[in-house]
């Protein structure tokens, strides 16, 4: 995928695109940061299940945070200086986002903001 290794913070790492697309990055040699909320969407348990090859890995950090969380944010990032960022961090689900949309709209959008403030 690239040809040199770098510092990759993957927001969402911990769900079923975010884990493969860590196993990927892992086995070319990148450092991997992990950003994963664990929320309830579904069982966090598959989550937990899904990075656990990782955990002692040097390369690979976890962080249980929330994209939300701006000096959270600003804190891993100034800690890990990634270079690339793989933003797959969402709140997934179209019927639960018709009951409570300001909940879809901070995670999605103003999460997002917080990656690229």
């Amino acid at each position: 995928m690239l040809n040199q290794q770098r510092r990759i913070a993957v927001t969402g790492g911990a769900g079923f695109i975010g884990s493969h697309l860590i196993d990927s990055l892992i086995s070319e040699g990148h450092h991997v940061l992990c950003i994963d909320e664990f929320n309830d969407y579904y069982d966090p348990q598959i989550k937990w299940a899904n990075i656990a090859a990782h955990k002692d890995i040097p390369r690979f950090t976890l962080t249980q945070s929330d994209i939300r969380n701006r000096n959270q944010m600003r804190q891993l990032f100034n800690q890990h200086h990634p270079e690339i960022v793989i933003h797959l961090a969402a709140r997934a689900g179209v019927r639960p986002s018709l009951k409570d949309p300001f909940l879809y709209h901070e995670v999605n959008i103003t999460g997002t903001l917080n990656l690229l403030d």
